[in-house]
């Protein structure tokens, strides 16, 4: 049983790495494409995109040297991971409050189109391992990148709506159903309802 779960938990460590390194990328494309275009929803997802980066972090510690086996790590790890949701929310509402009309980003709509290939495919890779693994951790960082993905989705909407149709109003709607769900999905994984 402890070789298998060094299997996963190396496996755990492998995806993490990945998703900090399209993090790091997706984060920065969005900060620029949102402070250029002054959209809330674009500032807010290269902010989850940093928030995720963290939650990465949080299970690469988790599953490193003898945390491996730790249930008192594994408890620790899924409360952290839990704050990295609550503080995505309070930084998109006040984004939406302080910007202006927003302007079309074909960057930004490149990267949300982008983020709707990988994180699904990174989400559930992650889920399904931490159901095997019995680590809420590692299930919550995956509900992060398919939040990411329902982000991007929504996101892709508000600026297609914006570039298309002239329908600034999106943008900030979006932000704020993103915020909204932070906060859920914050509160499951705290109480340790994400996983196991």
């Amino acid at each position: 049983m402890s070789d298998l779960r060094l299997k996963l938990a190396a496996r755990a460590r492998l995806l993490s790495w990945l998703s900090l390194a399209y993090m790091a990328v997706e984060g920065a494309v969005a900060l620029w494409a949102g402070a250029t275009a002054d959209s809330a929803a674009l500032l807010g997802f290269g902010l989850d995109s940093v928030i995720e980066g963290l939650a990465s972090v949080i299970v690469i510690w988790r599953f490193s040297g003898a945390r491996t086996f730790s249930e008192a790590a594994e408890l620790r790890a899924r409360k952290a991971v839990a704050v990295t949701f609550f503080l995505l929310a309070p930084y998109i509402v006040v984004e939406v409050v302080l910007s202006g009309r927003p302007e079309p980003s074909w960057p930004g709509i490149g990267l949300a189109v982008a983020s709707l290939i990988v994180m699904p495919l990174l989400g559930v890779a992650k889920k399904r391992l931490g159901a095997q693994l019995g680590s809420g951790a590692t299930a919550g960082e995956g509900t992060q990148n398919l939040l990411c993905a329902y982000l991007a989705g929504a996101v892709l909407l508000g600026l297609l709506g914006n570039a298309l149709f002239g329908l600034w109003w999106l943008d900030p709607a979006v932000a704020l159903v993103v915020a909204g769900l932070a906060v859920r999905e914050g509160i499951e994984n705290w109480r340790g309802d994400d996983c196991c």
